[in-house]
């Protein structure tokens, strides 16, 4: 749904739901100062709002963010897709190299020597 959201604005960016577990991974490993706290508990929040699990209790709802919050949140999102496209491009080149790789060692098994040096 965001992927639509973003192809209206130009601006593709990771979704809300991976920049939830991108925070919950990164707030496992180190401590997350108040701005990154609520930005998770924000997006945590609409994720789980939109994926039908319930609510985040009251007390640590986060409704909105401050500006410099979003902007943080954006430049987040931007990361976490170019890292995937990065990824999935890399992956893409790989398969072709092996695929080339096994063909040109097809063709050179099948082809037979004429000359041994």
């Amino acid at each position: 749904m965001m992927n639509v959201e973003s192809l209206k604005t130009g601006q593709m960016t990771g979704t809300d739901a991976e920049a939830c577990a991108y925070l919950m991974t990164v707030s496992l490993t180190q401590p997350m100062d108040s701005d990154w706290t609520e930005i998770y508990l924000n997006v945590a929040g609409k994720t789980y709002s939109r994926h039908k699990q319930g609510g985040l209790p009251e007390d640590i709802r986060v409704e909105s963010l401050r500006d410099d919050q979003v902007r943080d949140l954006d430049r987040l999102k931007a990361w976490l897709y170019r890292q995937r496209t990065t990824i999935r491009l890399e992956r893409d080149r790989a398969d072709r190299r092996e695929r080339k790789e096994a063909d040109m060692a097809e063709k050179e098994a099948l082809q037979p020597v004429l000359f041994e040096f």
